[in-house]
């Protein structure tokens, strides 16, 4: 690395650090590297709208986040817990269980941990205080542990943002999500039933049976979203884009006509909340393409790529290497940023190992939304606070058992690679 670059890295950090937004720090130290490296300060322009022209996929961000934020504004959640209340409620435990399951079914929807914290996460947790038969901070780690398979089950904002860094095909991305979600949310729900007999919590208020079929008719349009998905993007009728629209469209379809649970007035706020969600992603994928040209031009992933070759460093090492690097700088760095500035650098390496793409995808997805739960950043465990009102402390202190599980599930997953791509190969992955 030359010493300009250096500078521009340390540059990028000092600025984020003092607590500058992420993307306006890179804009800054990348106009500073090319206007010391005597290039074209145009470049930056160039660079930023080549990257967002070329990249169609990228349409699918706004329409899943829109998408999304149109569920937890028609009362999706409070159908969605009624049916898994009637499926689990009655176990020890149950309200938390309710939450695990609530999550699984709602990331087939939504593709965003945060939405999935704002909309289920937050009105089980505060039904869970209500009752005063759980622990708040206990409450409100499995609410923000469980989000955390928002973005593993298809659709998956990340996934799509590793598609466009990567070049690898979103779909089976999407495909190799579902397996390590459901590994994800069983060993959750596995885990809270061993701390609700060991902690003697309360068995839950099921809903009876006979009134089932009436819970699953009022719930099912909402159940039907990822079935539509999948089956557009797998059965061939659509690209993972298009099927983004289709996921926005049906959303407010339901949520006008069948649902009639939104107004203008939410409506209007549902865009706009939209719109911020998205403008702040944009801004991000704006600064990583004009930093990750700076990267390229400086030969750092071909020389990390020689490197490791040079140390004969195995495939499984490797993997175990980045994702504990991840683990730790997911401690300090929100999952964007990291998809696209930091993976893009270890992306030569694991081709020249031979690391399929899509598992490195998964794998690091994964990573990326354990980060989002650990102390000290957590930008789950902030957003969840900020909606429940419980201390950060509470939270931290119950969020350790739920962040050693997910570690576990991760590394099933990176030992046994079957378990991220038998899906993707039964249709027709070759990878």
């Amino acid at each position: 690395m030359s010493t300009i670059f250096i500078l521009t890295l340390v540059a990028f950090f000092g600025l984020a650090v003092l607590g500058m937004p992420v993307a306006f720090a890179m804009f800054i130290a990348s106009i500073g590297y090319l206007i010391v490296t005597g290039r074209d300060v145009g470049l930056f322009g160039e660079q930023i709208l080549n990257g967002l022209y070329d990249s169609f996929v990228l349409l699918a961000v706004p329409l899943f986040i829109l998408a999304a934020n149109i569920m937890n504004a028609s009362g999706v959640s409070d159908r969605l817990f009624i049916f898994c209340q009637a499926l689990v409620g009655r176990f020890r435990g149950g309200l938390a269980q309710v939450d695990i399951l609530v999550s699984i079914i709602f990331s087939g929807m939504s593709g965003s941990a945060i939405a999935d914290a704002a909309g289920p996460g937050k009105l089980v947790t505060q039904m869970m205080i209500k009752q005063g038969r759980i622990p708040p901070g206990f409450a409100v780690s499995v609410a923000a542990s469980s989000a955390t398979i928002g973005p593993i089950i298809p659709p998956s904002i990340p996934m799509v943002i590793y598609a466009v860094v990567s070049d690898t095909s979103v779909g089976y991305l999407f495909l190799a999500g579902i397996i390590p979600g459901l590994i994800m949310g069983l060993s959750q729900m596995a885990l809270v039933g061993f701390v609700a007999r060991k902690r003697n919590f309360p068995r839950g208020e099921g809903i009876p049976l006979s009134k089932l079929p009436a819970t699953t008719y009022r719930a099912f349009p909402a159940l039907l979203m990822p079935v539509i998905l999948l089956y557009c993007i797998y059965g061939g009728a659509t690209t993972p884009t298009e099927a983004a629209a289709i996921a926005a469209a049906y959303a407010l379809i339901l949520a006008v006509f069948f649902y009639r649970e939104l107004s203008w007035k939410e409506a209007f706020r549902v865009l706009v909340d939209s719109s911020k969600a998205t403008s702040a992603v944009a801004l991000l994928i704006a600064g990583a393409l004009i930093f990750n040209y700076i990267v390229a031009s400086e030969r750092l992933p071909e020389q990390i790529g020689q490197l490791l070759r040079g140390l004969e460093v195995s495939p499984l090492v490797f993997l175990l290497l980045v994702n504990l690097l991840f683990l730790l700088l997911g401690c300090l760095f929100d999952a964007t940023t990291m998809l696209l500035v930091l993976v893009p650098l270890f992306l030569p390496a694991a081709r020249a190992l031979g690391i399929d793409m899509v598992h490195f995808g998964v794998v690091i997805v994964v990573n990326i939304m354990i980060g989002m739960i650990t102390p000290p950043y957590g930008v789950l465990l902030f957003v969840m606070s900020g909606l429940t009102g419980i201390a950060l402390r509470d939270i931290i202190r119950e969020i350790w058992a739920f962040i050693g599980i997910l570690i576990a599930a991760l590394l099933l997953m990176i030992f046994l690679p079957d378990v991220v791509l038998w899906l993707p190969r039964y249709f027709g992955y070759n990878g």
